[in-house]
């Protein structure tokens, strides 16, 4: 399966259109790199939470809104590969120089790290929504967590959904004032799971909540592989998606 590097990143309202050319300057350069596609989707119905939430995740302000992002790589090898090059390429390159493109949000609070596909269902839908996750999940809990969205998938399918992607943490590093760890308040021997379902539009993603708020139950285990009340969730209107043409 894909290779999947995550990032959730506290953006200034007002920046929303430096926000979208500044992607897709960058995006751009990592499809020449070797990624398969990159998405970059706009806060759009993140709700507070009682003990973690997006907002929280990256310490946004009352001014900024969160963006939920990700690239895919068809494996981890690509994504190694590329980093290294793109390392080499700031030291010279002036695609690289901050005068010239300026960060339009606060990159130390922006949380980032690499994640291993364990789930990957269905079809992408590119110009449609998304709903972002991050899940704290004990590590021995993986196949049983893997399991649990694949039974899933039928009934949200069903629904009207046309994709779901989980993937386990690889390679995600500790930040010194956010990271994926502190997002969901993950504890010792715990895993953190970056996920996303992605939907042919808001509208249908809307009917579907209505439906499972009606009665028609999701199926879910007895037992539940993860703490439901620390994943963080959100739903977000792709900004800009780029794939690479002959994926």
């Amino acid at each position: 399966m894909s290779y999947i590097d995550g990032f959730v990143i506290a953006v200034p309202v007002a920046n929303k259109q430096a926000f979208i050319d500044h992607a897709k300057h960058f995006d751009q350069l990592l499809l020449e790199e070797g990624a398969i596609r990159v998405v970059e989707g706009w806060g759009d119905d993140v709700p507070d939470g009682k003990v973690t939430d997006f907002r929280r995740a990256v310490q946004a302000t009352a001014e900024e809104t969160v963006a939920f992002s990700w690239i895919e790589w068809p494996d981890k090898a690509t994504r190694d590969a590329a980093f290294a090059r793109i390392e080499d390429m700031m030291k010279t390159d002036e695609r690289f120089d901050t005068e010239k493109h300026p960060m339009p949000f606060d990159g130390k609070r922006m949380i980032f790290g690499g994640f291993t596909s364990i789930v990957d269902l269905g079809i992408p839908a590119s110009d449609g929504y998304m709903q972002g996750f991050v899940i704290p999940v004990p590590e021995d809990k993986h196949d049983a967590y893997r399991k649990l969205e694949e039974d899933c998938w039928p009934y949200f399918q069903k629904l009207g959904a046309a994709r779901v992607v989980a993937a386990w943490q690889d390679d995600v590093p500790e930040g010194k004032q956010t990271d994926f760890f502190r997002a969901v308040n993950a504890q010792p021997g715990e895993k953190v799971v970056f996920a996303f379902m992605e939907w042919p539009s808001r509208d249908i993603c809307d009917e579907a909540a209505k439906a499972m708020m009606s009665g028609d139950a999701m199926p879910m285990p007895e037992d539940m592989p993860f703490d439901g009340k620390r994943m963080i969730y959100g739903g977000f209107a792709p900004v800009v998606t780029l794939e690479k043409q002959d994926a």
